[in-house]
């Protein structure tokens, strides 16, 4: 075992035969004008502490083959097992430590490794015993022995500290759920309103405070996102575009204290090479771009990436591979003392393998989790059974003093 670190549409109807809210409701124009849910529109503060720790979550939904991210290139048996995918790679290998390599389209996380600011962790799991994606997901998300539906880790987290969260996606994932301090922002499909529309809709709102301060704080956030007029910006909800617009919203005096992003499409049951070669690339390219919208806050951030579970060892006939069990987490970011690979190599032979098909998780997600949350917000031993009952945290030390 090599040694790692261990461990509708109303236009032709009177307005004035409508009320204020069957107004919104009928015409939708809260969401041309805001580009996200109005029950949702995001609260900026004028007394919020400038440089507190911050943390995001990224959510890889499709079961990421860890195999082909950070490759085990020591293990003899990986090339047995993977003939085909082992030979796929369009360029040479990033070499990490102790033998293992990224995926060469990761080149910004490789840099991260390299200025010791990123933790790559394998052979992690949650602990879901399945291989469902929706299951598996939700229990991630939700961060208990049993799956709950109605309250996330990163919910309990933000309410025991009085942190405030920000969902980039459509609607509040499990991961938040739960919790009063969490806004949701996406962006929308619809056209823009003109300037005529905005000043209708102040006007029409001027006898109603809520809905007033809601339009007033959206058209705040529209101003920090981006313009959507903006003729560059044609890519809209694309992985680079969210990640970028994710760090403008944390940045600043109104800056949130974390965030939660997703990115779809690991479900690589075939032509896995290829695809995972785009979609690591999209990966990578969204977190450089989080990076830089961070700018000095990047020096006070936690990126935590996990997906549900892992894939097989074996690939199959398809060039791709299976629902697994055993996959990686990514701890990264300019708090986090990183250039060094973490958790314990369990090896892919026959006997080493789960159930003789899947990488054997040798640690547990949460684990991970709850060592960022202790030593980046300082959270108890007490406060840490609020957030993950089931699980204790490791005492590797992952961040910069």
């Amino acid at each position: 075992m090599k040694n790692t670190k261990t461990i509708n549409n109303s236009n032709d109807l009177p307005t004035s035969s409508l009320s204020r809210r069957k107004f919104i409701t009928l015409t939708g124009a809260s969401l041309a004008v805001l580009s996200f849910p109005m029950s949702s529109a995001f609260a900026l503060s004028s007394n919020k502490q400038v440089s507190s720790p911050k943390i995001v979550w990224l959510l890889l939904r499709g079961a990421l083959d860890s195999l082909h991210t950070i490759v085990p290139t020591f293990d003899q048996q990986y090339k047995t097992l993977r003939p085909k995918l082992s030979s796929s790679f369009k360029s040479p290998l990033l070499p990490l430590e102790n033998g293992f390599a990224l995926h060469p389209s990761l080149k910004n996380l490789h840099q991260w490794y390299q200025d010791n600011s990123l933790l790559p962790v394998v052979a992690v799991s949650s602990g879901y015993p399945k291989r469902s994606h929706f299951d598996g997901q939700d229990y991630l998300e939700s961060g208990k022995s049993e799956i709950d539906h109605d309250s996330g880790w990163l919910a309990r987290a933000i309410e025991v500290k009085n942190k405030r969260a920000l969902a980039v996606s459509r609607s509040t994932p499990i991961s938040l759920r739960s919790s009063s301090q969490v806004n949701t922002w996406y962006p929308s499909n619809l056209k823009d309103a003109d300037d005529d529309i905005y000043a209708a809709l102040d006007k029409l709102y001027q006898n109603d405070e809520s809905l007033r301060a809601s339009l007033e704080s959206g058209l705040e956030v529209r101003g920090l996102v981006g313009d959507k007029k903006d003729k560059k910006k044609k890519r809209q909800g694309k992985f680079i575009d969210l990640a970028k617009s994710c760090a403008k919203l944390m940045v600043g005096e109104q800056g949130v204290d974390c965030a939660m992003l997703e990115l779809g499409g690991w479900d690589t049951h075939n032509n896995q090479g290829t695809r995972l070669n785009s979609k690591l690339s999209e990966l990578d390219q969204g977190l450089a771009e989080l990076k830089a919208g961070l700018g000095k806050e990047w020096q006070n951030t936690v990126v935590i990436i996990g997906t549900e579970f892992g894939r097989t060892a074996k690939e199959n006939g398809t060039g791709g591979t299976d629902h697994g069990t055993g996959s990686a987490l990514f701890i990264a970011g300019g708090a986090v003392n990183g250039g060094m690979i973490q958790g314990d190599w369990p090896g892919l032979k026959d006997e080493q393998l789960f159930q003789q098909r899947d990488l054997m998780p040798t640690t547990n997600s949460f684990g991970w989790i709850g060592n960022v949350l202790s030593q980046h917000w300082q959270f108890t031993e007490q406060e840490l059974l609020q957030v993950f009952p089931h699980v204790k945290p490791y005492n590797q030390v992952l961040l910069r003093s």
